[in-house]
């Protein structure tokens, strides 16, 4: 069997609406996203081959990813918990507070931060990662030492 390029077409069976489950836990706003219609446009370009992973992260309450980066974008989904998030480049350690039901973009690419769990419940995101062929998904960064030891 060869894999390769190309699209894959199915025809569902007649009930499958019935079979069929959906459900929304996040969003994400995406600033100069929409069209002046009001239509929602995002653009993804890859100029390399390039992996998508989806990954579920969990944080127990006070723990935290450790400083690193990505070879590429993620788009983080908060689905449980409140994510706090700091910037490896802000020396103020100002950190952003994401809770369930919203989302934030890692730009990636050398992006150095930090997913901290400052709350009582279980933090749980999910992370669609465009990663570069062949380039590590997870990149261990140093502290920036901006940020007091959390």
């Amino acid at each position: 069997m060869l894999w390769g390029p190309g699209a894959a077409l199915a025809t569902p069976p007649k009930d499958y609406a019935s079979q069929s489950t959906r459900s929304l836990f996040a969003t994400i706003g995406l600033a100069g996203s929409v069209d002046a219609t009001g239509h929602a446009r995002i653009r993804i370009v890859a100029e390399v081959p390039t992996d998508v992973y989806i990954v579920t992260n969990t944080v127990e309450p006070r723990g935290y990813s450790g400083w690193h980066t990505h070879s590429g974008p993620s788009l983080v989904l908060v689905k449980s918990g409140t994510a706090t998030v700091y910037d490896g480049d802000d020396p103020n350690c100002t950190p952003a507070t994401y809770p369930a039901g919203t989302g934030f973009v890692d730009a990636g690419g050398g992006h150095v931060h930090m997913v901290r769990n400052a709350g009582d419940v279980r933090l749980e995101l999910i992370a669609v990662q465009m990663i570069p062929d062949g380039s590590e998904r997870r990149i261990e960064s140093p502290d920036p030492g901006f940020c007091p030891k959390l």
